[in-house]
């Protein structure tokens, strides 16, 4: 989706590509108001179709992405006979390889946390001189506006070891996890956080899976964020159908799965959404590209 500014026709074109919905957002919205003219991607594979197609002016790319990574995707566009584009990585992992890497593209890295907004207005500043003023301008309006380090999941559960458990053997992945025990605090805490992927009990306090479904379809922040739905009983499928049916033009559950210690389904699923910092065996497998429904940005960034 491509957005644009007021004066779209001179701005530097930027595309943004991030795997964390609200990350995209925030960055879009800011750089936005800088001045540039902005479109978007969710994944790898988006990231390289779009920039052979519209040939932005700056790449502002998150490391880790599902599909194809943002180190692999540049070496890809920045082959010799590839685009012109300069390049700022961003990233919650500061391990040698990777910088190493950036590095080596003669690239930008800003790490994702409290100093992420300082080094976006380094990097961007350092490559538009001329708008230098306006960057700055933006940059300390959103001095507030926090950028977690790594990938966030939200677990909505009355039984609070189940949380433990997944939050254990994601934080292997380098993911974070934030916890709920009920509907009404889900819903809270998913439009305070915006997380990348909701994990929901279908049976929990204060209304049902559904019932939290319909909650984060009704609002602009989470009416796009992925949701996993899990029961301790099996489903038929005509209560999965019911889940996973869309909600006012908006997507339902994203894949209904048993609850189990044998996380690597549910773990498959997530990383269509959420990358994984590392590879273990059992979690590798390749995945299908999540639905298109779920790389759209909210209308709202066009207004």
């Amino acid at each position: 989706m491509t957005i644009n500014s007021d004066t779209a026709l001179k701005a530097p074109k930027m595309l943004i590509a991030d795997d964390d919905p609200a990350i995209v957002q925030m960055l879009a919205n800011r750089c936005l108001k800088m001045g540039f003219k902005v479109d978007t991607a969710s994944n790898g594979m988006q990231l390289l179709i779009k920039a052979r197609q519209w040939k932005p002016d700056v790449l502002i790319v998150d490391v880790n992405m599902p599909e194809m990574d943002g180190l692999s995707v540049c070496a890809k566009l920045l082959e010799p006979r590839g685009i012109s584009v300069d390049v700022v990585f961003v990233t919650g992992y500061t391990d040698p390889e990777t910088i190493e890497r950036c590095e080596s593209f003669g690239a930008f890295y800003a790490r994702k946390g409290p100093d992420f907004w300082i080094r976006i207005r380094a990097a961007l500043e350092e490559l538009f001189p001329h708008m230098a003023d306006k960057i700055e301008e933006v940059v300390v309006q959103a001095t507030n506006d926090s950028v977690p380090e790594h990938p966030r999941v939200l677990v909505v559960d009355d039984d609070s070891s189940t949380e433990k458990i997944l939050a254990s053997r994601l934080r292997k992945y380098g993911v974070d996890t934030l916890y709920a025990p009920d509907a009404v605090h889900g819903c809270r805490l998913a439009g305070k956080e915006k997380p990348s992927v909701i994990i929901v009990d279908n049976f929990i306090p204060d209304g049902d899976a559904k019932y939290l479904l319909h909650r984060l379809r009704s609002a602009l922040a989470t009416a796009r964020v992925p949701v996993v739905v899990m029961s301790r009983r099996p489903l038929d499928a005509a209560e999965e159908q019911r889940l996973k049916h869309e909600i006012s033009g908006l997507p339902g559950a994203v894949h209904v799965i048993k609850k189990s210690f044998d996380t690597n389904e549910l773990f498959g699923v997530i990383r269509r959404f959420c990358s994984f910092a590392k590879h273990v065996d059992g979690v590798e497998p390749p995945v299908p590209t999540a639905p298109a429904q779920y790389f759209q940005q909210d209308d709202a960034l066009t207004q």
